[in-house]
């Protein structure tokens, strides 16, 4: 693709960028380094593409190597770039960057498997990915692989994503008869990624690179990016994502016991990764400060500055104001909400409670995805902390299934969960060295008082309609339905925050309110 903007580097800045010293080509057109640069769980922290897309132009313009560019998976969601078009706005800005190839990444499958497929061919490169099938299908939904030619070297993109998708993200591969439409091959993931590799290997690919979608997190379902290395040969560098990992470089040994490198970013755009095959063939793995690339390119500037003038159109309401930060991560930037009550979290559940009229409100940690700064309180603030299609519902569940809920969904402490229950109107401490729950209690509205779960009892939840259908594992699949809304649950919570608060966030929100206790034994 031809772009417009670009940058030169010095010849001494792109060789510190670009190449191995000791491989300074004396050939030029056949003797280049191949440079891979790459991102992954960007989360639509847009701004940064335009340096990706201009690194990219600086060592393409030079001439001194052959550079590619690829993402590795979540970036139609995680804020209102992706919320408020439901991924268009998102890939309206990818296109432009000019990737060779892109794999999925679970938050890829958010809006639904039809808005996905309608999206992907969008961003007009190769979406590859070796373990998406629909069922009955004897062929992957996308290609496994990709080979691209640079100079007289050929590399093979191989794609894969993690099986937890089928979890966080099974409305997209289960009907709503509860019936599977598609799947991710979860006890066969190495084995489609080999056959992948052999393939592209068998066409002549001089290097194979897997843009995985995995993560270094041992997840419910399926394995990490190491274990898929450790059981295959012929991948010569994985470039990972989804756990968020911040790793420049690390090897693992695969089936033929060589060292393998792996290399993650960490999430929206902290760093760009940089893989080097120099022109000896030899393979080294970095990362590049986004601070640090002082390129960019006129035609993704355009294409987020036409995105922030859509986005400013609905985001720039003012809802309310607040004396403190609404948070859902600690002082270390840890994910606070995925192991333990926010303050942000206590809002939002009350918002949905209230307006359902439920006795219990209930949300998990994994449907937030950024805090709320104090000071004034506009829609896309609210919308960039919470920017799922989520819809509201009111359902019925017993209290053994609440309590079978709480024990289940909070027992990977102190390790982040995504379905973290964060609660309204419900009390709880955890143990989490015995993974236990004890002093489940309930709000009783008129008495005042907190009464103890009863397991046979029957409660009123107000949640998202995902989590009605199921979700926290399941836990609550079977509960009564009641009551399905069309209004999104970021809007209840505006609604909550300017007409039931007044506009003015009360000081009782300024620390949690103590409805989860997480204690070590």
């Amino acid at each position: 693709m031809k772009r417009t903007g670009y940058y030169l580097l010095t010849v001494l800045s792109l060789l510190l960028i670009a190449c191995e010293r000791e491989d300074i080509p004396t050939n030029p057109e056949s003797g280049k380094s191949i440079v891979i640069l790459s991102d992954n769980d960007v989360h639509c922290a847009i701004d940064g593409y335009t340096r990706l897309a201009g690194l990219h132009d600086a060592i393409e313009t030079s001439d001194t190597a052959w550079v590619a560019t690829v993402s590795c998976g979540d970036y139609l969601q995680g804020g209102n770039a992706g919320a408020l078009s439901r991924g268009q706005y998102i890939v309206d800005v990818m296109k432009e960057v000019g990737y060779d190839a892109v794999t999925l990444g679970n938050h890829e499958f958010d809006y639904g498997m039809d808005r996905m497929q309608e999206l992907m061919p969008q961003i007009g490169v190769p979406i590859v990915c070796a373990n998406l099938y629909k069922n009955g299908s004897s062929e992957p939904c996308f290609a496994s692989y990709t080979i691209k030619e640079y100079g007289d070297r050929s590399v093979a993109f191989v794609g894969v994503t993690t099986p937890e998708s089928m979890i966080g993200e099974s409305y997209s591969f289960y009907d709503n008869d509860g019936k599977q439409i598609y799947d991710l091959r979860t006890d066969y993931v190495c084995n489609l990624v080999q056959i992948a590799v052999n393939q592209a290997r068998s066409l002549g690919a001089d290097y194979v690179i897997v843009l995985s979608h995995l993560g270094e997190e041992q997840p419910a379902l399926g394995l990490t990016s190491h274990q898929l290395i450790a059981s295959t040969r012929g991948i010569d560098a994985l470039l990972d994502g989804h756990s968020h990992s911040v790793i420049p470089h690390d090897e693992v040994a695969n089936l033929d016991g060589k060292m393998i490198p792996i290399s993650q970013t960490g999430t929206q755009f902290a760093n760009v990764g940089k893989l080097v095959i120099s022109a000896s063939g030899r393979i080294t793995t970095s990362l590049v400060p986004l601070e640090d690339i002082p390129y960019e390119s006129a035609s993704v500037s355009a294409a987020i500055d036409k995105v922030h003038q859509g986005l400013d159109q609905v985001t720039a309401r003012k809802v309310a104001h607040s004396d403190f930060d609404l948070i859902m991560r600690d002082a270390d930037g840890n994910r606070l909400i995925r192991r333990g009550e926010t303050n942000l979290a206590d809002l939002l559940t009350d918002a949905v409670r209230y307006v359902m009229d439920a006795q219990i409100g209930l949300f998990n940690g994994g449907g937030f995805r950024n805090g709320i700064s104090a000071g004034t309180i506009t829609y896309g603030d609210i919308a960039n902390a919470q920017p799922f299609d989520d819809h509201l519902a009111k359902f019925e569940a017993t209290g053994a299934d609440i309590l079978s809920m709480l024990k289940r969904c909070t027992s990977s402490l102190p390790s982040e969960e995504g379905q973290f229950p964060q609660v309204s109107g419900l009390r709880y401490t955890i143990h989490q060295q015995s993974d236990t729950v004890s002093d489940v209690a309930v709000f009783d509205e008129g008495s005042g008082d907190w009464i103890p779960l009863d397991p046979a009892g029957r409660y009123t939840i107000a949640s998202s309609d995902y989590y009605a259908r199921g979700g926290f594992y399941d836990t609550l699949k079977g509960s009564k339905q009641l009551a399905y809304s069309t209004g999104l649950v970021r809007d209840a919570l505006a609604d909550y925050m300017e007409k039931n608060l007044g506009g003015v966030i009360p000081a009782i929100y300024a620390q949690p309110q103590g409805r989860i206790t997480v204690l070590d034994d």
